[in-house]
This record gives C-alpha cells, sequence and structure tokens, in this order.
C-alpha cells in the first residue's frame, strides 16, 4: 500500500467540511484529511505531516488567495487546491497567479470527490517527487564537494573516453 497522506481542509461551512471530509477518506484509503473552520486555524495547525491544503475560497476574514500567499511564506512549495463554490474565469486566473495548485469549483457531486482526490493524489506524489530529487541532489553535491580530486564518468568503450567532468579540471585528449 502507498503511504499515507495527510491533508488539511479548510471551509467555513461546518456541513460541507464534514461531507468533503468522508467522501474524499471513502474515495481513497490513503488520504487523512483534517478539517478546520478557516485559514487561521489552518495556519495553527500548518506542521511538517501536512502534505497538501484543500481550501474554500470565501471565508470571513481571510479569503482562500490570502490563506495561500500565508502557507507561502511558511511552506513554499506545499500542494495547495483551491476547492471553492464561488467560481470564475477571473479567480481562476487570480488564484494560477497566486500560486495555486491546483483549482475546483464545489459542485457537492460525487464525481467531484473523486477529481478532487486524484488532484490531492497527484499533486502530493508531484510535492514528494521533488523533495526528493532536491534531497538526492544535495546529497551528491555534498560527495562531489567533499572528494579530494575529481569526478567524471567514462563510457564503456575502448580508451575509455570520458564523457562528463565535475569539479575545476581541464580536459585534455
Amino acid at each position: 500500500m502507498a503511504e499515507g497522506i495527510r491533508v488539511l481542509h479548510t471551509d467555513d461551512d461546518a456541513a460541507f467540511r464534514e461531507l468533503t471530509e468522508t467522501y474524499v477518506q471513502r474515495e481513497s484509503e490513503r488520504i487523512e484529511v483534517e478539517s478546520v473552520p478557516g485559514p487561521r486555524a489552518g495556519l495553527e495547525r500548518l506542521d511538517g505531516d501536512v502534505e497538501c491544503i484543500v481550501s474554500d475560497y470565501e471565508m470571513p476574514g481571510t479569503d482562500g488567495i490570502e490563506f495561500l500567499e500565508a502557507v507561502r511564506e511558511r511552506r513554499p512549495s506545499l500542494p495547495f487546491i483551491l476547492f471553492t463554490g464561488k467560481g470564475s474565469e477571473e479567480l481562476a486566473s487570480e488564484a494560477i497567479s497566486a500560486g495555486v495548485t491546483d483549482y475546483l469549483q464545489k459542485k457537492g457531486r460525487s464525481e467531484q470527490f473523486e477529481l478532487l482526490v486524484n488532484r490531492i493524489e497527484n499533486a502530493v506524489e508531484a510535492y514528494r517527487s521533488e523533495r526528493q530529487l532536491a534531497e538526492r541532489t544535495r546529497r551528491l553535491e555534498t560527495l562531489i564537494d567533499n572528494l579530494p580530486g575529481i569526478v567524471y564518468r567514462a563510457r564503456n568503450e575502448r580508451g575509455w573516453p570520458i564523457e562528463n567532468l565535475e569539479g575545476e579540471v581541464e580536459q585534455w585528449t
């Protein structure tokens, strides 16, 4: 079974929070949803275990875009899906410009929750892959920086021609 996904869901409508949590967890055994009533509570719960945020747009005090901006200050690459009943091209454009990972309109039908689950899983897999690549790159760069010589890759051919050099060296033929 694939690794679990912890999702933080913010919405001021208690009934819709419960509906979303129920449908999402029914659609995917991998996803654990924690629902909170709004951005302030969301920021209080934003810890290292959260791998995706699903947020409404219209909430008292702070809208979904302002919440996204606050999240980006603390966790710049965390997947953030705007899941809203207020849908328009203008809002979608604003959300995309602000750096939202995905944008979906609420419709309250089961197909919409299936789509939300798919978008959550895809966004989190991309997020995990980016983090894994960054860590591998960091480790490789640390290794190369700490080697007492050069690093090269040679093709498995006669004469072992060098394909790639790293470090402060000159290639010789």
